[in-house]
């Protein structure tokens, strides 16, 4: 185990990517225990034979379409109607938009580079800071892995047994409360200096309800979320391939975003990124069966109990713990990694899984917009040349703002499974 672990440190320390990192360290684990060392194939493999994990496509091939497919405009101008004439009106529609992307695209990274790549350059153009226009884009696109269909809750729910639609019905509070928190924030930063309104006054509830309408079938897709999931019509798959075929008749049909000539680059990229993510899932199979050789859930249980048994308590080191990692590890691998030891812990407190699934995806997504190693910090900073000394310092009051809704869910457990148990 120790020259695992040191193995782990010594790629880390070079830059190399997590995925790699995680199997580069297991592979390790195995060279001095030959009689294991086929295992790590075969864990890969067989990490990935699971039907529900075949959401995870369907939903980055929607979310690809719904961005390309002329529906991210739509959403702007509707998000520009709603809060364009607060204080901050750039930087508020960045929030309401990305609230809106996030019912669709389930990532953190996609959304922010959405935000990055339209809202920030005329953000810029409008005289906000760099380091501002680049922080609010990442910031608010910690809201996409909360609310469904999120690629990280449909991980845990996969990794835990636990109902992918209680997990996501449990996600749209919070990130209603993230997206508040957010707004909140924008507007205290741009008084403080004197960002203006992009208007003087509200729009007129006709011209609102006009592009209300315009964005109709784009705001059409998480209520066919919802309530597909609610009415049973729907497995999490089955659901992930609906939302797929509807995106692309929207882009291609509806709203004529895209030709079928882009097909085909659409289907590639979202690819690319499904291998990705796969394959950390694969790495990290493997390394969660050397935590599970070693007992490290059972001793993590034993360590956690022994700080106190009250749920809270434990809870409140957990997110601790998290906070620090996740400036160090990315957030789908920390994720993987770090369920089947956690699930220990809060089984054994009578924590429900529905809640600790909510506050661990929510913590390991504030770990990537934080140095060193945020992937959405790097995604956003790469797409505005923003440096990252600036992001680091613009970042505060955002990171406040996040960690405060991440201990109010923590103490506050009916924020998250209210609806769930309305519903199911």
């Amino acid at each position: 185990m120790i020259l695992c672990a040191l193995t782990f440190l010594l790629l880390l320390c070079l830059g190399v990517p997590i995925a790699f990192t995680i199997l580069g360290a297991s592979v390790a684990y195995f060279t001095l225990n030959p009689m294991l060392a086929s295992i790590v194939a075969q864990r890969m493999s067989s990490s990935l034979e699971s039907f529900p994990l075949l959401a995870v496509p369907f939903f980055i091939i929607a979310g690809g379409a719904m961005a390309r497919g002329g529906i991210a405009r739509r959403l702007y101008h509707l998000a520009d109607g709603l809060v364009g004439h607060w204080w901050g009106g750039l930087a508020q529609v960045a929030v309401m938009n990305s609230l809106f992307l996030g019912a669709m695209s389930g990532s953190s990274n996609a959304d922010a580079a959405i935000d990055a790549r339209t809202i920030a350059p005329i953000m810029r153009e409008r005289g906000y800071s760099n380091g501002f226009a680049s922080v609010v884009s990442a910031a608010s696109g910690v809201i996409a892995p909360i609310m469904p269909p999120s690629i990280g809750l449909i991980v845990y729910g996969l990794l835990t047994d636990t109902s992918i639609g209680r997990l996501f019905t449990g996600g749209v509070i919070p990130a209603l409360l993230i997206a508040v928190a957010l707004l909140a924030t924008v507007r205290f930063a741009a008084k403080r200096r004197n960002y203006r309104p992009e208007r003087e006054h509200r729009l007129p509830l006709k011209e609102t309800a006009a592009r209300a309408w315009s964005a109709a079938w784009a705001l059409a897709m998480p209520v066919l979320l919802l309530v597909g999931l609610r009415g049973g019509w729907f497995t999490p798959t089955e659901l992930g391939a609906m939302a797929a075929v509807y995106a692309l008749v929207v882009g291609l049909v509806v709203y004529r975003g895209f030709g079928l000539g882009e097909i085909y680059p659409l289907l590639r990229e979202s690819a690319l990124t499904t291998a990705n993510v796969l394959f950390i899932i694969a790495a990290a199979s493997v390394f969660s069966l050397i935590l599970a050789l070693e007992q490290v859930p059972q001793q993590m249980v034993t360590a956690l109990l022994s700080i106190s048994d009250n749920k809270y308590v434990v809870l409140l080191v957990i997110n601790l713990l998290l906070l620090v990692l996740g400036t160090m590890l990315e957030g789908l691998a920390l994720l993987i990694i770090l369920v089947p030891i956690l699930l220990e812990v809060t089984r054994s407190l009578g924590i429900d899984p529905v809640h600790f699934g909510i506050v661990l995806v929510f913590n390991t997504t504030i770990g990537s917009i934080t140095p060193p190693v945020g992937t959405v910090l790097f995604t956003v900073c790469s797409i505005t040349r923003c440096s990252i000394e600036e992001f680091a310092s613009e970042s505060v009051p955002f990171l406040v703002a996040l960690i405060g809704v991440l201990m109010l869910l923590t103490f506050v457990p009916s924020l998250v499974t209210f609806l769930p148990d309305l519903l199911f």
